[in-house]
């Protein structure tokens, strides 16, 4: 973009300053959200709650299967990266 056009758009600087750091924090949360180690984690926690008797096993089964479709979608490669397929 040539000087004219960064200096029309500079009173849009703030929007789009905004607009690059929530993409950074969405991209970070991904991240982690997809973290196979966070997965994990949450797995170990979850068996711990099952044995404890906080939860049955239909709940088990239904919060297992969520974190074993975050594990899957982590080992594609995709997670964090904002392309999805």
């Amino acid at each position: 973009m040539g000087l004219i056009g960064e200096v029309l758009l500079l009173p849009f600087a703030p929007v789009r300053g905004s607009a690059w750091v929530i993409r950074q924090v969405l991209n970070e949360a991904e991240r982690i959200y997809y973290d196979p180690a966070t997965i994990r984690t949450e797995l170990a926690q979850l068996e711990e709650r099952l044995e404890s008797g906080e939860i049955d096993e239909e709940e088990f089964d239904r919060l297992e299967d969520e974190l074993l479709d975050r594990l899957e979608i982590s080992m594609q490669g995709n997670a964090g990266t904002g392309e999805w397929t």
